[in-house]
């Protein structure tokens, strides 16, 4: 990564100083995420030597206590790459809705600036906060410190370029969205706005338009004529972990069906963009995501499943509703299977389940397609079942790509079976340092390249998929099918793949 980032021309912000305001440091994200992930790019020289990084929050902490908080969570890197960088990270008390205190928090920030003698500063905002105090701080940080311009103020006083990290929820829904939206907007213009989503960050995510467009046996296959359906799944084998409380307010949709789904989704449906690397390729590929989501409809309750978790029978976990946070008739699901349809060319009658949910069987986010049947086959193999041809991307845990395919069965049968050409990350790379999505995501902020993340028109569009069906599941108080914890969900979920078109091969096992 050191030789990267030194050959590397998108790194130029290295011959610049950089102050990083984490404002919410002393919530979990900061401790578990954001400082990690600072972490792991400065110990691997994606930090200019002039960096500060000044965590902001409520709470009162002296500098020391606040290393002393977020140091267990540094991984890797010896000691004194420890020692250096919490030398290098500073921690103040305020209001967000404070200009004041805002202002107060930054005058050992402009000395620092002003002190490292060099030309230009450059300014990270990363928000680890609810989106009920983006506007607050936002403003605050508007008024105090930014100013006017968010490309910098006079160029007399050394201040390069203003980013914000924003992270998610962006909204509960269309109106919701478009109010944050429309608060955001009046402060910040969207070149300066990074709606983060790690699932955008993640390694084989990153590999998808690699993989799809470096490879020519792909792009020729992937369309209507010869896909019978794509899944992409997320599974959970725990439950809300105290969270409840939090998670009875979105859902299951929401949370993740809505926004890491969606967005896989978008990457796999998209047509080719003019370019994905380069100049201006950021807005190349997310006009190609806009314009698949523009390509489907709103979705129907009719094609979804949802559910919520029971107890286990040995009673090691409560049921959802057994949370104390949770109320005890709540009908928020904590699954949800869905289908979407892209009404364009290349993808019309083809479905994409959406599928996600706590508390099932195993940890696992896949996106696999399943192919047609080849022409002639049933005639060519008489009495023999062929199992479909399948592309599965594991997209966590042990990063994986394989295609299941069929050969001949060895000894003196002729009898078609299934196996793989795989490849699995870590036989494949061992030792490779292969980073966390955060760390990746902060990275493409400083480099000032936004196609990882969620531009405006991105989530009006995806809100008009989700909107009425999340209301009339609200509106009507849908009842979500029970199912037991630590099982693959409810039984329909299965039906409903099967109504798709769905082949499940029982007898075939990834052996990755």
């Amino acid at each position: 990564m050191q030789e990267l980032a030194q050959a590397d021309e998108s790194c130029s912000y290295l011959a610049s100083a950089l102050t990083i305001f984490v404002v919410g440091a002393s919530g979990d994200l900061a401790k578990k995420k954001t400082y990690p992930s600072l972490f792991d790019l400065f110990r691997n020289s994606f930090l200019p030597e002039k960096t500060l990084i000044c965590g902001y929050a409520r709470s009162k902490k002296t500098d020391d206590e606040f290393r002393a908080q977020i140091g267990p969570y540094l991984k890797g890197g010896t000691d004194d790459d420890k020692r250096n960088f919490l030398e290098r990270c500073v921690y103040r008390s305020g209001a967000y809705d404070s200009e004041e205190d805002v202002k107060s928090a930054f005058v050992g920030l402009r000395q620092f600036e002003k002190d490292t003698g060099l030309p230009l500063a450059n300014r990270l905002f990363y928000f680890a906060i609810p989106p009920s105090v983006f506007v607050p701080i936002g403003t605050s940080l508007k008024n105090a410190v930014i100013g006017p311009s968010e490309s910098g103020l006079a160029e007399s006083e050394g201040v390069g370029w203003n980013r914000l990290i924003i992270e998610k929820p962006f909204g509960k829904d269309s109106e919701s969205f478009e109010l944050l939206h429309q608060n955001m907007g009046a402060l910040y213009s969207e070149d300066h706005l990074y709606r983060i989503d790690h699932y955008l960050g993640k390694e084989m995510v990153k590999n998808l338009m690699t993989m799809r467009y470096s490879n020519a046996i792909f792009e020729p296959l992937w369309n209507r004529n010869h896909i019978s359906n794509i899944q992409i799944t997320f599974k959970e084998n725990f439950g809300t972990k105290g969270r409840g409380g939090y998670f009875d307010g979105y859902g299951i949709i929401r949370d993740i069906i809505q926004n890491h789904l969606l967005q896989v989704l978008t990457i796999v449906a998209m047509e080719p963009p003019v370019a994905i690397s380069g100049e201006n390729y950021s807005n190349h590929v997310r006009n190609e995501k806009v314009k698949v989501l523009e390509s489907i409809p709103p979705v129907q309750l009719e094609d979804c499943v949802l559910g919520q978790y029971l107890a286990p029978e040995d009673g090691s976990e409560p049921a959802y509703v057994g949370d104390p946070t949770v109320p005890d008739d709540s009908v928020t699901p904590t699954f949800a299977s869905m289908v979407l349809r892209i009404n364009n060319p290349r993808w019309e009658g083809v479905p994409f389940i959406l599928k996600a949910g706590k508390a099932l069987n195993e940890r696992k986010a896949e996106v696999r397609i399943q192919f047609k049947q080849p022409p002639g086959a049933k005639a060519m193999f008489p009495g023999e079942g062929i199992p479909p041809n399948e592309l599965v991307m594991r997209l966590q845990p042990d990063e994986a790509v394989y295609m299941k395919v069929n050969v001949k069965e060895p000894g003196l049968k002729t009898s078609p079976v299934t196996s793989e050409l795989d490849l699995t990350y870590k036989k494949s790379f061992a030792g490779a340092f292969n980073v966390d999505a955060y760390t990746r995501l902060i990275l493409d902020v400083l480099r000032g390249s936004q196609a990882a993340f969620v531009r405006d028109d991105e989530l009006r569009a995806a809100w008009k998929i989700f909107t009425p069906v999340l209301h009339r599941i609200e509106r009507e108080k849908i009842r979500p099918i029970t199912y037991a914890y630590g099982s693959r969900g409810p039984e329909e979920a299965d039906t409903l793949l099967a109504k798709m078109g769905f082949k499940y091969h029982a007898d075939y096992k990834w052996s990755g």
